[in-house]
């Protein structure tokens, strides 16, 4: 037989639990449907890619510009340690369209190449300087891609590391308060054991059977 206090204590946590049981729904139902369909969108990505769309540009670099970098490469010794001129920057915006302040950069003596990834596709951009002559090729792989490279936070901001994080500790949240849920409603669910378990032990017996 229960105690007296045993029906408040009870009452008070089943409250509490079911509070943030329903807040961190909320704040997490938007994250936890994305990160559930790109979840089978990756499980499925053979089907679902489709052809990538390439763009190429070709352009010549103002030869103001073209001495400037070539005199810089002359002291680069790795990559990623040069400021590229805010000239260069504005020119490959204004002509090219292209953002390239983050670009990953590969000097040499005879050439510049930059690198530039982004969720769903990637670019690069190969400048010449015997000539001044600039190639740029863009890959767009598709919205299909570029979810999947969210979901995995591949070529992200911070910011968007921060949101898949805050996601992942409202997702756990969500279902320890379930569990404890559970729990207390178990007595008057015969149920609910056999299912979690069963819930537990279909992932453990495939990895154990079908991955080797």
């Amino acid at each position: 037989m229960n105690s007296p206090t045993s029906s408040p204590r009870r009452a008070y946590w089943l409250k509490t639990l079911h509070e943030w049981h329903w807040i961190t729904s909320a704040i997490a139902l938007i994250g936890m449907l994305f990160f559930s369909i790109t979840g089978i969108t990756l499980n499925n990505v053979a089907v679902l890619e489709s052809a990538p769309v390439i763009t190429n540009k070709q352009a010549q670099l103002p030869a103001a510009l073209n001495t400037q970098l070539a005199s810089m490469a002359g002291e680069m010794a790795d990559e990623d340690s040069a400021s590229l001129p805010t000239a260069f920057l504005d020119w490959t915006r204004t002509t090219l369209n292209i953002d390239t302040r983050l670009a990953k950069q590969e000097w040499s003596d005879r050439d510049l190449n930059l690198s530039l990834q982004r969720p769903g596709g990637d670019a690069w951009m190969s400048i010449n300087f015997s000539n001044g002559a600039v190639k740029f090729q863009d890959t767009d792989n598709g919205l299909i891609a570029y979810l999947n490279d969210l979901h995995k936070g591949h070529y992200t901001s911070t910011a968007w590391a921060w949101f898949i994080d805050g996601m992942g500790i409202s997702c756990l949240i969500f279902a320890l308060t379930g569990f404890f849920i559970l729990f207390l409603h178990a007595k008057n669910r015969p149920a609910t054991w056999p299912l979690v378990a069963l819930g537990m032990l279909i992932p453990v017996l495939l990895a154990l059977l079908t991955l080797h």
